[in-house]
Parts: structure tokens; sequence; C-alpha cells
């Protein structure tokens, strides 16, 4: 499939550091793709600092823009537990620390937020969450990089609203992850978005049937992505966009979604 530009320089496409470096760089490089790079698992112990700085200077060299996704499986950035809440700081400070390496148009962080677990000591978790993240974001804010802290388990945008009003900082937004929107929240995007438009830098794109996380490719599910895109446009909103096809045959199925709807066009 030959992509086009228009595609290709508007949009990145998540990429878990193990398979960029193995499996996906030519690819990349061949179609002119920016990666969201994914630093999950434990690349950011076991990995030569060396190789990152490898894979950030090829994608300089062919002129390629990327973004990072943190780390979040296992962790807990607002625990109640110091010694999980200090490993979790930890990782986390791990890959703030490619930063400087691979100057990405954004980090990706998870609040990791479930109204079960959390929500009956909120204001504690609260506080230590948001100690968490002033941390980060003096890291990031120094290199001017934002933060975009994106919905995962969330019912209700009220946590992303609280805790993005009191980091109050042009480096802290916040990512739509449409699918987990869809499968996790169950609720609509009409929900969220007018309570969170200030803060609105990124969107992760991907699609389900409404029952499960399936990172299908666009419009092969069940999500509006003509009212998104259209509410956008009307807003004369510009937010990054990452594609999340969990395999390459649903990566070019979003790309043709893209192309044949034109739903990136003015966005």
């Amino acid at each position: 499939m030959k992509l086009k530009s228009t595609l290709t320089q508007r949009c990145f496409v998540n990429a878990p550091w193990q398979l960029l470096k193995t499996d996906y760089l030519d690819l990349f490089l061949e179609h002119g793709i920016q990666p969201e790079i994914g630093l999950e698992g434990s690349c950011l112990y076991d990995e030569d600092p060396t190789e990152f700085r490898r894979i950030a200077a090829i994608l300089h060299q062919y002129k390629l823009a990327c973004t990072l996704h943190a780390p979040f499986f296992d962790l807990a950035p607002g625990a109640l537990d110091p010694y999980i809440l200090a490993a979790s700081r930890a990782k986390l400070q791990r890959a703030f620390e490619l930063l400087e390496i691979f100057r990405p148009r954004s980090i990706v962080c998870h609040l990791q937020f479930e109204e079960n677990k959390q929500g009956y000591r909120l204001n504690e978790w609260s506080a230590i969450a948001l100690t968490t993240w002033r941390q980060l974001l003096h890291k990031a804010a120094s290199l001017k990089v934002p933060i975009m802290l994106e919905n995962t388990y969330e019912h209700s945008p009220a946590i992303h609203q609280a805790i993005l009003t009191q980091l109050h900082s042009p480096y802290a937004g916040f990512c739509l992850d449409v699918g987990h929107l869809l499968s996790f929240a169950r609720s609509p995007w009409q929900n969220w978005l007018p309570l969170l438009l200030p803060w609105l830098g990124q969107l992760h794109l991907h699609d389900n049937d409404g029952n499960s996380d399936q990172h299908l490719a666009p419009g092969q599910g069940q999500f509006d992505f003509s009212g998104l895109f259209q509410f956008l446009r009307d807003h004369d909103l510009h937010p990054l966009i990452t594609l999340e096809p969990h395999s390459q045959e649903d990566l070019w199925r979003a790309f043709a979604y893209l192309e044949e709807t034109e739903l990136f066009i003015g966005v």
C-alpha cells in the first residue's frame, strides 16, 4: 500500500520497543511511518542505552518524529503502599530519562485510576498521584515535551479533569483513547470532551465491538469516528493522532479508512 504523506505526517503508529527494533523499523522507514514507541516490559532495565540512541538517530536521519508511551502494566502512580509507589515512580522515571534521547512530540501515561479500587480513598490517592505527576512533569516541561494522561478504566472524565486542573501546566494534557472509552467507560465521547477540551492534546484511535478492548482498525467496530472528527473540526482542535492497531493487517486498514473517509482532513 502506498501511503499518502499527509497521512503519515499527521499520524503516529504504536510500536512496542522490542518489535520496533526487531520487526517494524524497516517497514516504518520504508513508508515514512512515525512511531509511538511503547516502553512496556523490562526494556527500561535490560536495554543497552546505546541502542535507544541508535534508533533515535535513525529516526532523526529519516526525519521521522515520534511519541513515547510510558509503561503502565503493574504500575500504581498513586499507590498507598510506599514500596509499590517507589517502584512505580522509579520505572516511570526511567521512561522519562529517554525524553532527552528521543525528543518526542509527547509522552503518553496512564493515571491508573479505577473507581472500585481507589474511589473509597480518593483524597489520599489523588494527593499521592499528584506528587508523582508533578515530579515527572518537572522533567518533561524542562524539555518542552507534554505529558498526555490517557483514559483507561475510568468511567467518567472527573478524575482527569481534577488532576489536570491541579497540575495546571501547558505540558500536562489529555489523551483520549476512543477504544478504551467504548470498551471500559461505556460512556460516549460527548460526555468527556466538553469537560476536557482545554487539555485535549492527543487521540489514540482504534475500534472494538463495545465489549472488549480489541484494538481493531477504525471502522471495524462501533465507535463514532465521523462524529468525533466533526466535533474536532467544529472546535478547531488539532490533537496528535496515534493509530493503535495490533496487527499489520489492521494497520493498513486503519490508514485506508482514514484515507477513504478523509476524516483526518482539517483536524
